[in-house]
């Protein structure tokens, strides 16, 4: 019967380590990358419901709207209030805030609500901008 020497142990210790070590290094890693790939699919939905509201640039200005898009957040500027929708981890919160009781540029939300789709999200906007005109 061989005894572990001090030496062996030593190595096994290490060699745990260092297999620890590559572990928690691989999982971060495989965190940082789904979380870039969720950012460019955020960003993309972005892109898609601006374009889907920029087709209909007649209709934005007979309301009064301007668009705007920022990475994550397509906006519909109006004198008076503020609709936008912003895109993160796969779910989209839309809200509408009144400008005209607001201290700063940006309105506080009055309404918000967290859709999943693109089309639930153009549907409650349009649901805010009839709120807002009525």
């Amino acid at each position: 019967m061989t005894l572990a020497t001090f030496e062996n142990r030593t190595m096994s210790f290490r060699r745990a380590f260092e297999a620890e070590h590559a572990r928690r290094d691989a999982a971060r890693h495989a965190r940082e990358e789904a979380e870039r790939k969720q950012q460019e699919e955020d960003l993309a939905r972005a892109e898609m419901l601006h374009a889907a509201l920029a087709d209909d640039v007649g209709f934005l200005k007979e309301k009064g709207l301007t668009l705007e898009l920022r990475r994550y957040t397509v906006s519909l500027h109006h004198d008076d209030y503020l609709i936008d929708a912003y895109f993160e981890a796969g779910t989209i919160n839309v809200r509408a805030g009144d400008k005209r009781t607001a201290s700063t540029p940006t309105a506080a939300p009055r309404k918000a609500k967290t859709v999943n789709t693109n089309e639930e999200a153009l549907d409650l906007m349009a649901q805010y901008l009839a709120d807002e005109t009525n």
